[in-house]
């Protein structure tokens, strides 16, 4: 197993040279851990879903160093400029007409006419694709359907040897995955909720509809996703001896056999920063169900409650093969 390397310049140097090779390098954005790979490269692409066991039918998002380079790759309306230039770098992906001509492997798109796009903000996400110079496709750096990693350790305990660099740049410092926005033909289309809000988004190019149907676009839109080992049962009241309670204010329910209080003072941006680390520890105790407290459903708790309910829902077989 690969013990993760501080992203030092020279660390980041040699993973560029593996990216550019073909290989798969695992480092941090702000929101969690990418398992990075050539966005240009089927091969490399393939090997995504091979190591991740991703259905692939499931798109990935593709991140660049500067918009320009995604220009290059997908169209921009006059929507996606306001959005890109309101939150770029940062937690938010749109998802845009492929250019003709765009070199981004269709495996990327899961053969649609779309492509997710990024830029994020974190310094060694950014050094990286900078010292790339390419596109990378970087779903989070788990076996697909489980829990989000948002330290290094939970990449080398959840991939093993199946990557060939972790680079570590600590914490991530939002902690749930990007809002994805669709920008297609129609309205605007929210299609994962995140931390850059809905009423952010409106603020800059007006209302957004919820897609409740048609084909998977983005990561994320599967019914049953970030899912620990433990069954998971939200809007918990009581919790049970034997139960792991996933906890969320002042008052956290008494009785479990183990608690992780997402924000004693009940923040919200604390919440989702500590959200998946918190899964994670709250599943390696063996813990056969984890209760979930409550959670506002406005601004960022839409995403925390999202990713929550994802986590509760009925999961395919196929999501879990590698554990079962």
């Amino acid at each position: 197993m690969p013990e993760p390397r501080a992203a030092d310049p020279d660390a980041i140097s040699q993973a560029a040279r593996l990216l550019k090779a073909g290989e798969l390098v695992a480092f941090p954005t702000e929101t969690v851990y990418g398992l990075g790979a050539d966005a240009r490269s089927d091969e490399a692409v393939a090997s995504i879903f091979a190591t991740k066991n991703r259905p692939s039918f499931n798109p990935l998002i593709a991140h660049f160093a500067e918009v320009a380079q995604a220009r290059q790759e997908v169209l921009f309306d006059e929507r996606a400029e306001k959005l890109a230039e309101a939150f770029w770098p940062g937690p938010l992906t749109l998802v845009l007409p492929r250019r003709e001509g765009c070199r981004i492997s269709l495996l990327c798109s899961a053969g649609l006419d779309s492509q997710a796009v990024r830029l994020p903000s974190h310094p060694v996400a950014r050094a990286l694709l900078a010292e790339c110079g390419i596109p990378l496709a970087a779903p989070s750096a788990n076996l697909f359907g489980r829990i989000s990693p948002t330290l290094a350790q939970h990449v080398a305990e959840g991939m093993g040897d199946r990557v060939a660099m972790i680079l570590d740049g600590g914490a991530c410092e939002v902690g749930v995955e990007s809002t994805v926005v669709e920008l297609l033909e129609g309205p605007a289309r929210l299609l994962r909720p995140g931390a850059i809000t809905l009423a952010d988004l409106e603020r800059v190019i007006g209302p957004l509809k919820a897609r409740l149907s048609g084909p998977i676009t983005a990561p994320g839109m599967l019914e049953s996703h970030y899912a620990p080992q433990a069954a998971v049962r939200l809007e918990a009241e009581h919790v049970g001896p034997e139960e792991a309670l996933l906890a969320f204010g002042p008052r956290p329910l008494e009785g479990a056999a183990v608690t992780e209080n997402l924000s004693p003072s009940g923040d919200l941006l604390e919440a989702a920063a500590h959200l998946f680390a918190a899964l994670h520890r709250l599943d390696a105790t063996g813990a056969p169900a984890i209760a979930v407290m409550p959670i506002p459903d406005e601004g960022l708790g839409l995403a925390i409650n999202d990713r929550l309910a994802r986590a509760a829902a009925p999961r395919p077989v196929e999501a879990f093969a590698e554990s079962n």
